[in-house]
């Protein structure tokens, strides 16, 4: 069953990218489709049997490397934090391609993409089952190429292809540190299985790695690493400028990567690795800070922008802010209950845009939207269930959408950390669930509300979805509505049952306890959030129902801070400055002064040229008179009688 569920999309994706000439489009759909919804299928009846079953277990494929001491095998590691994320993925995954059927049912290459999709999906799959560090760097390298092609799909576009070489390269970045990181981890622990880097992990807690003639803390400078690659797949601040260029991939692909997989994969990371991150007080604050930092910096961008596709991306870019920084203040439980969630509505409200999209004939631009709300009813109701459930708002003590419950959890063990670290994260997640409710109605109100501002030939195709893309988001929404409710106390309630949901899985030491304290908090810590997610969503209604000349007028006094916004805090042009540009000189002059001026000169060209000028001077002799060619035998007789008489003189 564990073989089943992980390899079926791989078979989907081998059946539809090498014989989708002979299934044709409907039958790549319906076989990717049908393999999917079999493997969560699957993936639910493992969380069930690994949960309140017969637990964790490791499953044998093959026996892949030995060399020396390096070996390791094929295997599927299957314990609750693997469930968890085979659930969210598969689920997921099961209704992108669904929904995928009608929203791609005009494009030219079906096959090739529901091919796509189904790799991609199983190379999540490969690394959230990981049992070993290359296993994962092979699912996590995986899920990077899936990216590329699924991001440049529309490959005759340049702005798709772009975007698409942007993450590649972005993701490159961190994958180096990622890299370095388990390089580091084999040199100090002579291995890369899970299981024997983590019984050794406290023996190793105090050593010391020396680089360029300075001493490290080992353990810290592992994970740093590690984290830098966490930092490029989750898209954290300063490698997060490739996930909004991602939109220009199908809607589909972003709710793909932006709620159940890539995004989540360095969460995934930093929590499975929590035996090495708890022994390094460095390296659980830098994913605090960054995490927090992220999550502050990202709503700030949602604020402003106006694509509808790019609001929602910015929003997942904050989203994971949370997560990580409540991983680093080793609140493990509820960063995985928020990734739980997340995917659900997160995804929810991308496909929901896909389907404003199709209902406003391509159009993204939420300037050019408004009035549609009778016009698409349903999809109204999505967007306004992924909106409430993202804002975070329910009833402290009653409960409300999953938001609320993962969201709220991470705040109060922000506050219950009682630390520098856990205040920062507090006071920043708080202003951005201000920030993500604003831009959430703003959003709401933009597309739905208001006079239409479209034109009128637009307006008049608005239409409702088909029920093959509207169908499939039902399980989205009910996931939005009831995931947090049903998963808050066993994810991360505190106390024995959330203990024994987790397991061996994920590990905190007896001193690091922002969890279990986070539900003693005060009460004022509890509702501050709701408070602040009302706040915004007051703020976006004055702006934007009850006088719509604010936003501009305060555009125009807040001039150089919306600037700031809108432009992204300008870190597409800081990187073009420092990076690109200087590249591009720096490669035009070794390729003027270096390639062709050295190595072309001396090499290949200067051959050529010495061949060129020789061939030139004995082309003078061949002149096609015959005097001459007499002459020219005449002067080599009297040279060789000459060298004849000579040599005899000299005997």
């Amino acid at each position: 069953m564990e073989t089943l569920a992980v390899f079926l999309p791989l078979l989907g994706a081998i059946l539809a990218g090498l014989f989708g000439f002979v299934l044709r489009d409907r039958g790549a759909v319906l076989v990717t489709s049908s393999l999917l919804t079999i493997s969560a299928v699957l993936s639910w009846v493992l969380f069930y049997d690994v949960i309140w079953g017969t637990g964790p277990r490791t499953v044998h494929l093959l026996n892949w490397v030995s060399v020396d001491k390096f070996i390791f095998n094929w295997a599927l590691l299957i314990d609750q934090l693997t469930v968890v994320m085979l659930v969210v993925v598969t689920t997921v995954s099961s209704v992108v391609h669904w929904y995928s059927i009608g929203y791609m049912h005009h494009d030219k290459s079906i096959p090739r993409f529901f091919a796509y999709l189904s790799f991609f999906t199983f190379f999540m799959l490969m690394l959230v089952t990981s049992d070993n560090l290359i296993q994962m760097f092979f699912g996590w390298e995986g899920v990077g190429l899936c990216s590329y092609l699924l991001i440049g799909f529309w490959f005759d576009k340049p702005s798709a292809n772009a975007a698409a070489i942007k993450a590649f390269v972005v993701n490159r970045v961190g994958d180096f540190g990622y890299a370095l990181g388990i390089f580091g981890v084999f040199v100090l622990f002579g291995t890369i299985q899970l299981d024997d880097i983590f019984l050794a992990a406290s023996s190793k807690a105090e050593a010391k790695i020396i680089f360029l003639g300075i001493e490290f803390h080992a353990i810290t400078v592992l994970c740093l690493l590690l984290f830098i690659g966490a930092m490029g797949k989750s898209a954290q601040l300063g490698l997060h400028t490739w996930l909004p260029d991602a939109m220009e991939g199908p809607t589909p692909v972003s709710a793909l990567i932006h709620a159940a997989t890539m995004v989540t994969a360095g969460v995934f990371m930093v929590c499975r690795l929590s035996p090495l991150f708890e022994y390094s007080e460095t390296a659980l604050a830098v994913v605090a800070v960054v995490g927090a930092s992220t999550a502050f910096f990202a709503a700030t961008v949602g604020l402003t922008q106006n694509d509808i596709k790019r609001v929602i991306a910015y929003s997942t870019c904050s989203q994971l802010g949370y997560m990580f920084f409540a991983a680093g203040l080793s609140a493990y439980g509820a960063a995985m209950f928020h990734l739980f969630t997340h995917a659900f509505f997160k995804a929810l409200l991308f496909l929901g845009s896909g389907c404003v999209i199709h209902a406003m004939s391509d159009e993204q631009d939420m300037r050019k939207m408004g009035g549609i709300r009778k016009l698409v009813p349903i999809t109204y109701i999505y967007m306004w269930i992924g909106s409430l459930a993202l804002a975070g708002i329910g009833i402290p003590g009653l409960g409300g959408f999953a938001g609320f419950h993962s969201k709220d959890i991470i705040l109060e063990s922000a506050w219950a950390a009682d630390s520098i670290f856990g205040y920062y994260s507090f006071w920043l997640g708080l202003i951005a669930a201000l920030m993500t409710a604003f831009y959430s109605w703003r959003l709401l109100f933009l597309t739905f509300h208001g006079q239409a501002r479209c034109d009128e030939r637009t307006l008049a195709h608005v239409h409702e979805s088909p029920a093959i893309m509207w169908v499939p988001l039902l399980v989205l929404a009910a996931g939005a509505v009831v995931a947090g409710y049903l998963g808050h106390t066993v994810f991360a309630g505190g106390g024995d049952q959330m203990r024994s949901f987790w397991g061996d899985a994920l590990f905190m030491l007896p001193t690091h306890t922002a969890l279990e304290n986070a539900h003693k908090v005060p009460l004022w810590v509890k509702v501050s959030p709701l408070a602040a997610g009302l706040m915004g969503i007051s703020i976006a209604y004055i702006f934007y129902i009850q006088n719509n000349k604010l936003p501009s007028n305060c555009a125009a006094r807040f001039k150089p801070l919306y600037e700031i916004s809108y432009n992204k805090w300008y870190f597409d042009e800081l990187y073009d400055r420092i990076f690109v540009k200087p590249a591009f000189v720096i490669g035009r002059y070794l390729w003027k002064s270096g390639d062709g001026a050295v190595i072309d000169r001396l090499g290949p060209d200067g051959l050529a040229m010495v061949t060129l000028r020789f061939s030139r001077l004995v082309s003078i002799l061949q002149t096609g008179y015959v005097y001459h060619y007499a002459f020219a035998m005449l002067i080599g007789l009297v040279g060789l009688v000459s060298w004849y008489v000579f040599s005899e003189f000299l005997r």
